[in-house]
């Protein structure tokens, strides 16, 4: 892939609108390994996929996961720290995005074309 500073504009935005826009399912996807508190999710998105997103978007995403019934919040003896965990929702969500997603790729792109 091209550098940032030669891609089209065009291109910024579907990055923007795939990692920072779309954090529920980078934080979904790590709690699909195990149960983490906040901190830990948002160093672990930039770790691990690449971008970093504001920490106050984070929480706010977390907050409304946890309203939607997609993760919720676990009590540890051991830590002051709350920590999130998926739910059965949660891992559904993460299997109907993946589906929608391969179907968009599909409808969008001639896999067979693209090098």
């Amino acid at each position: 892939m091209k550098p940032s500073s030669d891609r089209p504009k065009a291109i910024h935005r579907l990055v923007k609108k795939l990692t920072k826009e779309m954090l529920w399912i980078y934080i979904l996807r790590l709690l699909q390994e195990k149960p983490r508190y906040g901190y830990e999710i948002k160093n672990l998105v930039t770790e691990r996929f690449g971008f970093s997103p504001a920490t106050v978007s984070g929480y706010a995403i977390i907050y409304r996961l946890v309203k939607d019934g997609l993760i919720e919040e676990q009590e540890r003896d051991e830590s002051p720290r709350k920590y999130y965990g998926i739910t059965d929702e949660g891992l559904q969500a993460m299997r109907d995005a993946k589906e929608f997603l391969l179907e968009t790729l599909e409808k969008v792109f001639d896999l067979t074309q693209v090098s």
